[in-house]
């Protein structure tokens, strides 16, 4: 299977082309593509087959800050491959135009986009993605430029002298070859040395009703930063609390930036080796399964896992007299494994400095590694269609509301004690459906039961031998009478309870003349006036429809089936992965200088977005 790609289209927000980049053969134009692609209903998948076109093409999509971005293949090529490279498009645009992406942009920076899908694709092959090699290759216009381009003029200048063929000959094979590293720009020189790593981590737990844990896992990112000049080479240790060689058995799914040595990590596992490139990156990925490894019958887990959660949510349902109430508890506790729950003032990034803010954006003060702090807590209800309105939401702590136009109840407790709250809060509400409310003590020959008199339809009996007669059908109009007194009411039900009465002692009566000895003669069985057949007497018996569903289990069918709890936690990993140390290799480094000694800093972040589920 081939990796060739044909084009590649952008669309504005309005599927307006932008740009039409063809790599081989003459594909379809965006034109005759777009209205294709939108024929199939949303959502669409990112990979769709195109039968109708001469030839048949594979067009391969995603979106990005609205706009569309599809890639044509007319052979059959690998989907992640392509997908990858469309991620890859949107990354280096956004580093060479800036974020977000908007199609004035694009407009503005059609030449160097256009440098930038040439350079990233060779004839449809893809070849050059790395942002700090494309760097080197492609022009970019400064202003000077622009505004001779604006008046119709060259914005490259010519010396006076004329040009010099040795010169030029250099250059060229310069920007042919690129640098000696692709990830890594060449001469890169900063005045402060600096070296971040920042750890975030999502977690997502799921708890049975009965409170065990159904699923705990962990996906984990490595982001780094570096700062420094010429081409250093690095060492980063990461440890566990079951120690180092615990790395292998607790990372699952690892996946690397190119400028690991893969072959370090193999050998010793938490050891990455790598020539970072400049700037920020993502250094690796990872995921984490919290839950012990299920074992043989006749084997012991391998390991078991302290799982430790900062919140947790539990729902009591059918509550109050009538069962329209519920209760959401949540239960906080900041004592986090190997920490002081009492955090330093004026904590900044752990590291040989003080203070130094992370590029993902958060505060100098508090939350690192030896005082962790928890915030945005927020526990989310789903609210079935089925309720009209809740009300007499009253939360012990925080504020609960229900946004309009959505099915969610969101309840946000507040943290501004430094996140070293522990401790149980609660939130009542009562609900209340579209159905009309029942009273317990209304009878059930209501006005509401009798209209549904006509759709009652009769169930054939095949043990029956006596022929079908018609019901009469006067009990019907005398039940659609409204009921106007409660003396009326009893002195009804009197009369029909011994209405009833009667015709029993008549089928009664009927049973011991047939059971009788004597000659047998042929009967022919008919009901009393205003009473219906029944069952054993006719071919055919009466549905009766079953009686209303109280108060209670009408509420009942209200109630929340889950909740979840969102929060974040600056200074702890639930995985335990730590940063043991991060050391330059001076015998491999080159251009850092002598005696330099950089910046190091080291961040740990935890974010559950609704990761925290508990089931009703």
């Amino acid at each position: 299977m081939s990796g060739e790609i044909d084009a590649v289209y952008i669309y504005d927000e309005h599927n307006h082309p932008l740009i039409e980049h063809v790599y081989r053969s003459r594909p379809p134009s965006a034109a005759t593509i777009l209205p294709l692609f939108l024929a199939h209903p949303a959502p669409r998948p990112s990979l769709l087959y195109l039968p109708d076109l001469s030839p048949p093409v594979t067009v391969f999509s995603i979106i990005q800050s609205g706009l569309l971005f599809l890639a044509i293949s007319e052979v059959d090529t690998e989907p992640l491959l392509v997908l990858e490279f469309l991620h890859r498009v949107v990354d280096v645009l956004e580093d060479f135009v800036g974020t977000p992406l908007l199609s004035s942009k694009l407009q503005a920076n059609y030449e160097v986009v256009a440098q930038l899908l040439h350079e990233m694709c060779d004839a449809g092959i893809v070849c050059n993605t790395e942002p700090n090699a494309l760097q080197e290759v492609v022009e970019m216009p400064g202003w000077m430029g622009k505004l001779l381009g604006g008046v119709g003029l060259s914005g490259s200048s010519t010396p006076l002298g004329g040009s010099n063929p040795l010169k030029q000959s250099i250059s060229s094979s310069a920007i042919s070859q690129g640098p000696a590293i692709p990830w890594r720009k060449s001469g890169v020189r900063h005045t402060s040395n600096e070296l971040y790593v920042d750890i975030i981590e999502s977690l997502s737990v799921t708890i049975a009703p009965s409170g065990r844990l159904l699923s705990a896992l962990v996906l984990g990112t490595i982001a780094f930063t570096a700062k420094l000049s010429g081409v250093p080479d690095l060492l980063l240790s990461l440890t566990t609390p079951g120690g180092q060689h615990a790395i292998a058995r607790k990372i699952e799914l690892p996946v690397f930036h190119p400028c690991v040595r893969l072959a370090r990590w193999r050998e010793q596992p938490g050891q990455l080796s790598f020539v970072p490139p400049d700037g920020q990156f993502i250094l690796a990925g990872y995921e984490v399964n919290l839950l012990p490894i299920d074992p043989d019958l006749n084997e012991a887990p391998r390991h078991m896992e302290k799982i430790f959660l900062p919140a947790i949510v539990d729902i009591r349902k059918s509550l109050g007299p009538t069962g329209a109430d519920f209760e959401v508890r949540l239960t906080l506790n900041t004592d986090f494994p190997g920490f002081s729950s009492v955090p330093r003032p004026g904590a900044g990034r752990g590291g040989s400095g003080t203070g130094t803010p992370s590029f993902l954006g958060g505060s100098g003060g508090g939350g690192n590694s030896s005082s962790p702090i928890l915030d945005e807590v927020v526990v989310t209800i789903p609210i079935s269609k089925a309720v009209r309105s809740v009300t007499d939401m009253k939360a012990s702590r925080g504020d609960a509301h229900i946004s309009p136009g959505s099915e969610l109840l969101e309840w946000r407790v507040p943290t501004k004690d430094a996140g070293t709250i522990s401790g149980t809060a609660t939130l009542r509400c009562t609900v209340a459906g579209y159905q009309p409310a029942v009273d317990d003590d209304q009878d059930d020959d209501t006005e509401e039961a009798d209209a549904n008199v006509n759709l009652l339809q009769g169930y054939y009996d095949p043990t029956a031998t006596t022929s079908y007669q018609e019901p009469a059908t006067t009990t019907t109009t005398t039940k659609r009478k409204k009921k106007k007194k409660k003396t009326k009411k009893s002195s009804k039900t009197s009369s029909s309870s011994s209405a009833a009465a009667a015709a029993a002692a008549a089928a009664d009566s009927d049973r011991l003349d047939a059971s009788s000895p004597g000659p047998s003669k042929p009967q022919t069985h008919t009901p009393p006036q205003n009473q219906s057949p029944s069952p054993s007497s006719s071919s055919f018996s009466i549905f009766h429809p079953p009686t209303r569903k109280t108060r209670i289990q009408q509420n009942a069918m209200l109630m929340p089936n889950s909740a979840s709890v969102s929060f974040s936690v600056r200074g702890w990993l639930p995985s335990g992965i730590k940063v043991d140390s991060l050391n330059i290799d001076p015998r491999r480094s080159r251009g850092l200088g002598e005696g330099v000694k950089p910046y190091k800093g080291v961040k740990y972040l935890c974010v559950s977005k609704r990761g925290v589920e508990r089931r009703c």
